[in-house]
């Protein structure tokens, strides 16, 4: 069968004006002139690629990537400067909060305009509308003019809709990040049933393990070229290693410091300071200092330290935190009866995870010395330091922890 979706060498130019036109004699002349008054910015280059019927398709790579002008290229919202652009069949899309509805309308009225402008009758719409309501679970706010909606209203309404006019082809950007918990919950299990319908989707997203798992094939978009594609799996594994050496150069230029620049006046970093935490090293199990661990990996925190003046028994402690603040360990030296000595001047301590239990996510790591009772605070750098895990390497793909365990058929 014939691809659903054919990019033949696609770019797309955008004139960025920087200069401002204030009287008409000045539009005037822009109209007029041939050239471009502005800089040239190509949003894709040369991008090829094709999707056949009922494949996923995923898009990743870096903010400004490009991925949201090809969907914009896919759904006909935007023309390619050069190169072609082929779709077959109906395309319900979900790009920026915002598009599709108009705002002067009820949800009601722009339910039945969406359905003729993907060929439905009023008819073929009017019995799709309970389940479309019960869908978004905006209840008697379907007669409200959408431009009183909330952004969640919003977005459970259009995904219910461009989920109800039964495309050949569902496209889906990062709007759906806006949508609560049990929300994205029940758009992920309809994107999985268009899926085991045998439609096509296209998803975007930074949930990168998602792509994984939904998606057979990806493309990945760095400023505006494709620097990869094929299978979803190897893909997302490229832009993973890819991203990891730019943590590595980006580390080895401020490994001069070990520590963040504004550790002193950061508001997360208390304590009287008669020793003082210098720095924080994160350490693979060859003590080369990394930005990035894979799940099962060794990690090893060193902590830096400076003694002012003698100080006997000091407790030193770290923490790992969720990005949101979700505190998921604590261990120190005095609950693991580590004992310290005395210590004056530099030294360090070393806290070593032989087996990193962590999935995939960026989490936040906090470092601390008190005194022997626990009670006094030398110096707390509260989740100042960053932690970024990939775990494409482990057979867990979901939740925060790889937990060993196995499995038994009973009968």
């Amino acid at each position: 069968m014939a691809p659903v979706i054919e990019f033949n060498n696609v770019s797309k130019r955008f004139i960025l004006h920087r200069d401002r036109r204030d009287t008409i004699q000045e539009r005037v002349a822009g109209l007029l002139s041939r050239r471009p008054s502005g800089e040239e910015f190509w949003a894709t280059r040369n991008v090829s690629f094709s999707v056949e019927p009922g494949q996923s398709l995923g898009l990743v790579g870096h903010n400004g990537a490009g991925k949201s002008t090809i969907l914009k290229l896919m759904t006909r919202i935007l023309e390619p400067t050069s190169g072609s652009v082929r779709t077959r069949g109906r395309i319900a899309a979900l790009l920026e909060l915002g598009s599709g509805f108009h705002p002067e309308l009820s949800g009601r009225e722009n339910v039945f305009l969406y359905g003729s402008l993907m060929g439905l009758s009023r008819e073929q719409m009017a019995a799709r509308l309970p389940e479309i309501i019960a869908f978004a679970d905006i209840g008697d706010f379907i007669d409200t003019a959408i431009k009183h909606y909330s952004s969640g209203m919003y977005t459970r309404l259009a995904f219910a809709v461009a989920t109800a006019v039964d495309p050949d082809i569902l496209i889906t950007d990062e709007v759906l990040a806006v949508g609560d918990e049990a929300f994205q919950r029940k758009c992920m299990e309809r994107i999985y049933s268009f899926r085991r319908a045998g439609k096509t989707i296209i998803f975007v997203s930074h949930a990168l393990e998602v792509v994984r798992s939904l998606c057979d094939v990806a493309v990945w978009l760095d400023h505006g070229e494709m620097r990869a594609s094929g299978a979803a799996g190897e893909v997302i594994d490229a832009y993973l290693a890819n991203v990891n050496r730019q943590e590595e150069i980006r580390l080895a230029a401020e490994r001069h410091t070990t520590r963040p620049a504004d550790a002193d006046d950061n508001p997360l970093r208390h304590g009287t300071r008669e020793v003082e935490i210098t720095g924080v090293q994160l350490l693979d199990a060859a003590g080369l200092e990394r930005a990035s661990f894979h799940t099962h990996q060794n990690l090893t925190i060193r902590i830096h330290y400076h003694a002012h003046q003698p100080i006997q028994g000091p407790v030193f402690g770290v923490g790992i935190y969720l990005e949101n603040g979700i505190w998921l360990t604590g261990p120190n030296t005095g609950f693991d009866q580590f004992q310290i000595g005395m210590i004056e001047g530099t030294g360090s301590i070393d806290y070593s995870i032989p087996n990193l239990p962590l999935l995939t996510g960026h989490y936040r790591i906090s470092a601390a010395v008190v005194d022997s009772t626990q009670l006094h605070t030398y110096d707390h750098h509260d989740r100042i330091y960053s932690l970024v895990v990939h775990s494409n390497n482990a057979r867990e793909r979901y939740g925060i922890f790889s937990i060993p365990g196995g499995w038994q058929q009973n009968g």
